[in-house]
């Protein structure tokens, strides 16, 4: 019976120790992996944007040339309106009662001036007989010269009164759109108070703010390109129209920039994206993707002659959209690692490969 259990153990024993061998990992051979590479690009193409909005090339504030209480208001924001087109009105009342004053002025200076024409008249008649003298003729001559001033200047007086009763009404003087309203029913308003902001048809402008530290590369006739908001997918072309020589309040210059198409389509308001893009040449430019930094110190990963990876610091310029300048560090025969930057290490063996997926020989190394 011991014995049987003494064989049993020594199994047990034998089969522990073979299920631990097998259960060993097997040290495996590290696996090169296969990294996209490019040579740095001769041209780098700098391209920067700034939103802004679009609006009319033209606007007017338009307001009554006389005061008064406003009784009438025909239309308001986003109103079409063409030239001719009444848009308020004004109490008409005093005006009315001056314009009524002034005709009862001019038809009493009618009148005197009538009577004074006939006094005259007769006088010339009998100053050649002597039946008058001179210094009653003169007397009678100056009369009928006043009477015919004091009538013109009636005249005068009820033209400007019929004028001020037409001013009571402020009509449109441009097709265009209204796009600010000032005024409510029942308000009081002064001669030249602003009553309505209309963006007249015509031109269209997107306008927005740049940086003070930017505004010197922005050069009126520069040719841009515009998107919008609501259709990212259209281009739009348009030219820098005006740089305003001064920075407002918040230290940006405004630019307008002309929409030179798409004049039907693109409504005011509507929000803008301007583009600037410029080609600098003999520049090498590498893809934002191949560009890592530690701390402050920007490198890339360039293959040397037998396939592995070095790291290379380099001096990088403004970034674009999708490269940045290399300013030094790099030479035009480097193959430099797009993307997956950060995976990588010091002297580590890769497959090169370019963007078609093809097989590169790195002919020159450092």
């Amino acid at each position: 019976m011991n014995l049987l259990n003494h064989v049993i153990v020594g199994l047990l024993v034998l089969s522990s120790v073979t299920l631990s061998a097998c259960q060993k990992e097997v040290p495996k051979t590290e696996e090169i992996p296969y990294v996209m590479v490019t040579q740095p690009s001769s041209t780098h193409v700098d391209q920067k944007s700034y939103a802004g909005d679009v609006q009319a090339r033209q606007e007017t504030a338009l307001a009554f040339r006389v005061g008064g209480q406003i009784t009438e208001r025909y239309v308001d924001v986003g109103d079409r309106v063409k030239v001719g087109q009444v848009l308020a009105k004004l109490d008409v009342k005093d005006a009315q009662l001056q314009m009524n004053a002034a005709k009862a002025q001019l038809d009493s200076a009618q009148a005197a001036a009538k009577i004074a024409a006939q006094e005259y008249q007769r006088y010339q008649q009998l100053l050649p007989v002597n039946a008058v003298s001179r210094s009653q003729f003169d007397a009678i001559k100056n009369q009928y010269e006043s009477a015919q001033a004091t009538l013109q200047q009636a005249r005068s007086n009820y033209e400007v009164s019929s004028n001020q009763t037409g001013y009571n009404q402020l009509v449109s003087n441009k097709n265009g759109v209204i796009t600010q309203r000032q005024i409510e029913i029942g308000q009081v308003v002064s001669a030249g108070q602003p009553a309505y902001q209309l963006a007249i048809d015509g031109e269209r402008e997107v306008v927005f703010g740049v940086p003070e530290q930017a505004v010197s590369q922005i050069k009126v006739g520069q040719s841009v390109w515009v998107t919008l908001w609501s259709q990212p997918e259209a281009r739009f072309a348009a030219k820098v129209r005006e740089v305003s020589p001064a920075a407002d309040q918040s230290r940006t210059f405004t630019v307008k920039v002309s929409l030179l198409e798409g004049q039907s389509s693109i409504q005011l308001g509507q929000s803008a994206r301007v583009f600037f893009v410029t080609q600098q040449n003999n520049v090498l430019s590498v893809p934002l993707s191949s560009v890592t930094a530690n701390g402050q110190d920007a490198y890339v990963w360039v293959v040397n002659a037998n396939n592995t990876l070095r790291k290379v610091a380099v001096n990088l310029g403004a970034y674009g959209r999708d490269s940045v300048p290399i300013i030094s560090g790099l030479k035009a025969n480097d193959w430099v690692v797009v993307g997956g930057v950060h995976l990588l290490r010091d002297q580590q063996k890769i497959h090169p490969v370019d963007r078609d997926n093809r097989e590169v020989t790195v002919k020159t190394g450092g």
